[in-house]
């Protein structure tokens, strides 16, 4: 199973309830690369070392990264690696070619030479554990985890216009999740309540983690101005995969907290969630957290703390 990052102890730094904490710790990874920021190297390599370092740190995860790009990052991110063996590491999600493609084998061989530099503290302290890649036929995926060494976890994104189960069935048994886009710039890119409802659905049911990339930069579900459609909320999501993953909720009650956007339908203690009548323990909400409802990508970590700060839930 995929190995949470090492963060600061919000309880010790903030006032946030616990069921909060246990539902957002180590949840955003940081995709500052990608549109719409899409930032240069220099830039997010500064602003995942400044996040490493502020009040909410917990709530981060890992720095996603393209391995075609393991070159530009080493040359700008050497200064702010630790240095040190006793310094957790820069904990690195890496971008790969997709599953039946030939680039696959060059990126694994970079990956392994990227983490045998830097096991040496001298070389400053990163580690890539964590692969995504698109994987659209079961061939493609079971050849692609024959490849991969048992030190990576891959995220394997899939469609899920379509019933995803027959791509889930190939990563069933194995130490790999699945991916889901959760939007992206235009319309198009935000899939239906119902077909996501149904993957996550799914997952739950096949017991395989996931995690989330595009469009959950807000809290809530939203109008998204910019991109003309609503978009789906961080806090709904992963409430909802919570809940579902624990068995406290069926597919169409998870299709409604989707498209919630009422901040006065979830409540939050040190003991509990609570989505209007659903109620789910902070220990559930760790276990299904470690167990399934993994991260989102987000090119933004500052616009999800802006919004909770606003909510006055930070």
């Amino acid at each position: 199973m995929i190995q949470p990052t090492e963060t600061n102890e919000a309880s010790s730094t903030t006032s946030v309830p616990a069921s909060l904490v246990a539902l957002t710790s180590n949840l955003i990874d940081y995709a500052g690369l990608f549109p719409p920021a899409k930032l240069d190297m220099p830039t997010t390599v500064s602003n995942y070392s400044k996040y490493l370092a502020c009040n909410e740190s917990w709530m981060l995860g890992r720095l996603i990264v393209p391995a075609a790009r393991l070159d530009e990052f080493e040359e700008y991110a050497s200064e702010l690696l630790p240095k040190s063996a006793e310094t957790e590491p820069w904990r690195i999600s890496c971008l790969v070619a997709p599953a039946g493609v030939k680039q696959l084998d060059e990126h694994l061989s970079r990956i392994k030479v990227f983490n045998d530099i830097h096991a040496d503290a001298e070389a400053g302290c990163a580690l890539v554990d964590v692969l995504e890649l698109r994987g659209e036929t079961p061939e493609n995926i079971e050849t692609a985890l024959d490849k991969i060494p048992d030190d990576l976890f891959a995220f394997f994104e899939q469609p899920i216009a379509n019933d995803p189960r027959g791509l889930l069935a190939a990563l069933a048994g194995s130490d790999a999740g699945a991916k889901v886009r959760t939007g992206g710039l235009t319309p198009d890119d935000v899939p239906d309540v119902n077909d996501l409802a149904r993957f996550i659905a799914a997952c739950a049911t096949a017991n395989i983690p996931f995690k989330a990339t595009a469009g959950l930069h807000h809290p809530l579900c939203n109008l998204d101005k910019a991109v003309g459609t609503k978009m789906y909320g961080f806090l709904n999501v992963f409430t909802a995969a919570c809940l579902m993953h624990e068995g406290k909720i069926d597919e169409q009650t998870l299709v409604d907290l989707l498209l919630d956007e009422s901040i006065t339908a979830f409540t939050y203690s040190d003991d509990e969630l609570a989505w209007r009548d659903h109620r789910i323990t902070t220990e559930q909400i760790t276990n299904a957290r470690n167990q399934f409802a993994v991260s989102f990508g987000s090119c933004s970590f500052d616009e999800p703390r802006e919004d909770l700060r606003t909510l006055k839930l930070l």
